[in-house]
This record gives structure tokens, sequence and C-alpha cells, in this order.
């Protein structure tokens, strides 16, 4: 469901109650080195952060989603000068939302490209199903350009929970 920049808040509204961003009823965030050990860590945060929000059931498909979605940070989103050792503000920060009836997971980086899933329907190849995955395991996903004083974007999957009985 990758869609351009205009139209990639829609899918966040589609058969789901409106989102008002002040409603957020927890969110986290975290700075991620610009080493592909963070995916890991990425993970670790995940983990707990779910757990705290007494969300561990969704671990598996919200951590996988979250892997690929800062895999393709690390790998296709930062320029080649990047240095791979920490100095100064990572250029690529998770972000966990979560509201009553559903679950964001957004990657932000410093670069304006379009997140694509790859055109080849190699499926054996080894790189190139992140998005795929994304696409599968999520509910919806998406991406949208930063503004003001932020540059690069941020790509966003969607998860919706289960209403509380």
């Amino acid at each position: 469901m990758g869609t351009n920049g205009s139209t990639v808040l829609e899918p966040l509204r589609q058969g789901l109650p409106p989102i008002d961003p002040a409603a957020v009823s927890s969110s986290a965030s975290c700075a991620l080195p610009t080493r592909y050990e963070a995916v890991g860590g990425a993970r670790q945060f995940t983990k707990s952060t779910l757990a705290g929000w007494d969300l561990s059931e969704r671990f598996d498909d919200v951590a996988l989603v979250v892997s690929e979605l800062v895999t393709n940070a690390l790998r296709h989103a930062l320029p080649a000068d990047t240095p791979r050792e920490d100095c100064g503000e990572p250029p690529v920060r998770l972000h966990l939302m979560r509201w009553t009836s559903r679950l964001v997971c957004a990657v932000r980086d410093p670069s304006h490209a379009s997140p694509e899933p790859r055109e080849s329907g190699d499926f054996a190849a080894e790189s190139g199903r992140g998005l795929f995955l994304v696409e599968a395991f999520a509910d919806s996903w998406g991406w949208h350009p930063l503004a003001g004083s932020l540059r690069g974007k941020v790509v966003w999957a969607l998860f919706r929970l289960q209403a509380e009985a």
C-alpha cells in the first residue's frame, strides 16, 4: 500500500475513528545509531514498550515490521558518507504510538526518497522483501515527508488493536 506523500496518511483514517494527535494514549521514541546492530536494539525497545502497554501478544508481528523499517532506513535512507559510528544526533528514530484502537510504528530518516517495494517477484532473493513483509504483517503502511526544520521522511505501519470488552 505504499503511496505518495500527499495521500500517505489516508490509510490511518480508513475504517477507524479519526485520529486526534492529542488523543495518543501512549507514545515512546528512541534514537538509533547508524549501525546495523541498531535493529536488535529497536526490537528490544519495542518488546519492553509493548510489555509496558500490555500488548506483548502483538510483539512478533510488530517486531518484524520494526526490524524491516529500521533496516530499510539504515540501508537505503542514509547517505553513503554517513559515519557508521556514533557521532552527534542519530539520524534515525523509532516512534511507537498507541491509541485505543491502533498502534503505529514509525521510523524517521533523513532521506526524501519514497520507499518502494522491489518490483522483482524473486522472493528467494536475500534482500528486497522488507516492504512486502511490512505490507503482509501490518494492517496498512505509508510514508510522509517531514516539514519545517526537519528534513527527511517518516515511514509508518499501522496495527489495529482489538477493542477492549
